[in-house]
């Protein structure tokens, strides 16, 4: 009966393992992004949590020679592990969002001082035996102190539940609604499926569930790669026209569809004085005052880059001075960026705004706002 279980088990826990490792190649290299780098340790932690996990249960089945030291050990990694992955799970999340949070540094310090937490512990159990240990007849018994491990662990995924949960229901968000539903829905079966195997230890149900949510992560991000620009991370021109088609049809009776179109000026004169490299991040920093400018405005705006050196923001509004407000903050955002990366060029944009109307196509909306923008880089020579 043991043989067959532990058969059983790493059957299940092999096909996970080998299902996360494709995963795991088929992403290594493919975005240098901090949130896939994250993405990557995240999957990282969590193979190392089946191979632990398929261990012992081989040790503990008598399949591998009993070892007290080789199935503490394997609990240590185990437990660890666990909470390695959804820490890193945890700031990949927060980096799909863009929160401020991921962004200082002290704060993720902070938040990282409860895998320090668990690693000082696990360190301590070691020689206390208080959160598990394995008795003289190499039985593995829980510590009376076997609820951190989980708690220690699970207050990231908790975290993030909460975070996206709150955030769905801001009136100040900015972040689209169909990725916060996502967010909070991923950590809900890795959740109960870990409460499930600390009740009934022996059910091999968290390595499957997690592999599961594993491969689910990947395929929204493979979808992000198709919809998203490589070099400024937004939305790319196939992804523009989905959401044209969308707020169309999404449009109130109130509200009037806007569309800004943003060009560099003189860009080809920075990447032949300064090169390609300093091009990239003249585009970079444009992408950055859009995205701070439309997040300080309206609840939600589809920022693009069209081509070449010129972007987009499609928004719906009942309001024509939020869209001037907007045009106003991405000049100011930028004239800040600029000062604080310390270019050694000028980067200024025109910026022309075209509305929509009910039959317009996206190309129609770009020419009127083209043609906007032309009129504002010719009054802008001639001052």
């Amino acid at each position: 009966m043991q043989t067959e279980y532990a058969a059983m088990y790493f059957e299940i826990n092999l096909a996970s393992l080998v299902l996360i490792s494709i995963i795991f190649i088929k992403t290594n290299g493919l975005s240098k992004m901090v949130a896939q780098r994250n993405f990557a340790m995240g999957i990282i932690s969590e193979m190392v949590f089946f191979i632990s996990d398929t261990i012992f249960v081989l040790i503990n089945c008598d399949i591998l020679p009993k070892n007290r030291y080789a199935m503490m050990a394997c609990k240590e990694i185990y437990f660890f592990s666990t909470a390695m992955m959804c820490f890193f799970w945890f700031l990949y999340f927060e980096h799909l969002r863009e929160t401020r949070l991921i962004k200082d540094r002290k704060t993720v310090g902070w938040l990282s001082s409860v895998l320090w937490l668990m690693g000082i512990l696990l360190i301590a159990n070691w020689f206390g035996g208080f959160l598990f240990y394995v008795d003289e007849q190499n039985v593995y018994r829980r510590g009376s102190l076997f609820i951190l491990t989980y708690i220690l662990s699970y207050v990231y995924v908790l975290i993030a539940w909460i975070r996206a949960i709150t955030s769905i229901y801001r009136e100040d968000e900015k972040t689209d609604r169909h990725l916060l539903v996502m967010l909070a829905l991923f950590p809900i079966a890795p959740g109960i499926s870990g409460i499930i195997q600390y009740v009934y230890p022996r059910l091999p149900v968290e390595c499957v569930v997690m592999a599961i949510t594993t491969l689910l992560l990947y395929l929204n991000w493979i979808d992000q790669l198709i919809s998203l620009d490589p070099l400024t991370g937004l939305n790319n021109r196939k992804q523009l026209s989905h959401s044209f088609d969308q707020l169309k049809k999404a449009g109130g009776d109130q509200e009037k569809l806007y569309l800004l179109l943003i060009d560099a000026n003189h860009f080809k004169q920075i990447n032949d004085t300064y090169g390609h490299l300093q091009g990239d991040l003249a585009l970079k920093m444009i992408a950055e005052a859009l995205r701070k400018s439309c997040r300080e405005t309206v609840r939600r705006a589809v920022v693009a880059r069209y081509g070449g050196d010129e972007f987009t923001i499609l928004i719906s509004s009942d309001s024509e001075e939020k869209i001037k407000e907007i045009k106003t903050g991405i000049n100011r955002h930028l004239e800040e960026i600029v000062k604080n990366e310390q270019v050694p060029f000028e980067l200024t944009v025109s910026i022309g705004i075209a509305t929509a109307s009910e039959n317009d196509q996206l190309k129609n909306v770009i020419a009127k706002a083209d043609q906007a923008m032309y009129e504002e880089k010719h009054s802008s020579c001639h001052r």
